[in-house]
């Protein structure tokens, strides 16, 4: 997903007010917070997207603040307020992907003394249990994480198998996926006969595409221009990579998994 330019000139401009609110609100603690290491209870956990905020609640963050809205289609696009600099303020971990340039001007604008984390937002099944293992190890929930691990991996193979079952004619499917969307197809067991984006898709890439005559494109719904292969006669799948607001990794797997089977039925 290729970074865009974001305006950074009101982060600074924001700077002095947030300083006012966290003064203002200084005189609302208690003796006992007063020395108290906010790490040595439940990590406070600013995430940029839902997708961030996801694999944080999957780690075993309960709480978990999203700066950016599940509108918003394209989170580098997304100018923060100064209520999303006084949330980091706060934060004990602030959780950004690298196609988010904003991040670390965030922090800094807010004087935060968060931890910048970086996270490799990719839906694989293993890439992603790697990922909320070592959130985990670094919030100090790891047991929380490794249930979270068995769960995920008891219904990620359940979907699996259910899609094995629903190959049309018993017959692995072939597939082209958007790189981000790849982690379906490996669910769904199919063939993937090519990939394209994140950048715009050629047209000697799409010749390409089309002469090996996948039966499904498997799209995603968070950078989609379209009908990949109108000529061809695949089935197109838009694959949303991005939890809800409950930050429920969950639902994305199974939700995928119903839309290629129910594109499965009609190729």
């Amino acid at each position: 997903m290729a970074p865009n330019r974001v305006r950074f000139a009101p982060f600074l401009a924001l700077t002095a007010s947030l300083a006012l609110t966290a003064g203002c609100g200084s005189s609302d603690a208690s003796p006992s917070d007063e020395g108290k290491n906010p790490r040595d209870g439940a990590p406070v956990v600013v995430a940029t997207t839902t997708w961030e905020g996801g694999f944080a609640k999957a780690a075993g963050a309960d709480d978990v603040k999203v700066i950016v809205p599940q509108s918003a289609q394209h989170a580098p696009d997304y100018d923060p307020k100064p209520s999303d600099l006084a949330a980091v303020a706060d934060a004990d971990f602030v959780l950004y992907a690298p196609f988010e340039p904003y991040a670390e001007k965030i922090k800094e604008a807010a004087g935060s003394d968060a931890e910048l984390v970086e996270v490799n937002l990719d839906n694989d099944a293993d890439k992603t249990t790697a990922e909320v293992a070592r959130l985990g190890k670094l919030f100090g929930t790891e047991d929380a994480a490794a249930q979270w691990k068995k769960t995920f991996n008891s219904e990620y193979g359940k979907l699996r198998r259910e899609l094995k079952q629903a190959w049309p004619g018993g017959k692995t499917p072939t597939v082209a996926a958007q790189v981000f969307s790849a982690w379906s197809a490996e669910m769904a067991g199919a063939d993937v006969v090519g990939t394209y984006g994140p950048e715009a898709v050629t047209a000697r890439q799409l010749s390409e595409l089309s002469a090996k005559r996948p039966a499904l494109v498997l799209d995603n719904a968070h950078m989609s221009t379209g009908t990949v292969l109108p000529d061809a006669g695949a089935k197109q799948v838009e694959i949303v990579n991005y939890p809800g607001k409950d930050l429920d990794l969950l639902p994305v797997y199974r939700d995928a998994a119903a839309a290629v089977k129910k594109a499965m039925a009609k190729s």
